[in-house]
């Protein structure tokens, strides 16, 4: 799957328009993923996995600026920093996240862009790991 010219537009317009919230979607996308698959928490023993977790914004923060690092790199996603275990899942948390905040922005070619996008930083993650 490539990511076309359009493909990296959609995903820098729609990222900008995260703005200042970024790092509290990337918290409630972690929060959804732990609440919806439970067993990715066992790689996070020492987190307050309470609503609302100090933690769990700090965490998502961390993830959320490294997916910001990676839209301003669209074409060399290898230089990120995160752990892909689990990774998958939580694109999807995100993605769900996201429609939830921008239903207006959210169609199925933006769905579609962001989608390639997240399955690209899957693929560049793994590639580091192996």
């Amino acid at each position: 799957m490539v990511l076309s010219a359009e493909d990296k537009t959609n995903v820098k317009t729609f990222w900008g328009k995260l703005g200042a919230h970024t790092a509290e979607y990337g918290g409630e996308a972690l929060e959804r993923m732990f609440t919806a698959f439970p067993a990715t928490k066992t790689y996070f023993p020492h987190f307050d996995m309470s609503h609302g977790s100090d933690q769990i914004k700090a965490h998502g923060k961390k993830v959320a600026e490294a997916l910001t690092r990676a839209v301003g790199h669209l074409d060399d996603l290898h230089k990120l920093r995160v752990d892909p275990v689990n990774f998958k899942l939580l694109g999807h948390c995100l993605l769900v996240t996201l429609a939830g905040h921008f239903p207006g922005d959210f169609s199925p070619t933006m769905e579609a862009s962001l989608d390639k996008f997240l399955s690209h930083v899957i693929s560049a993650l793994f590639s580091k790991y192996q």
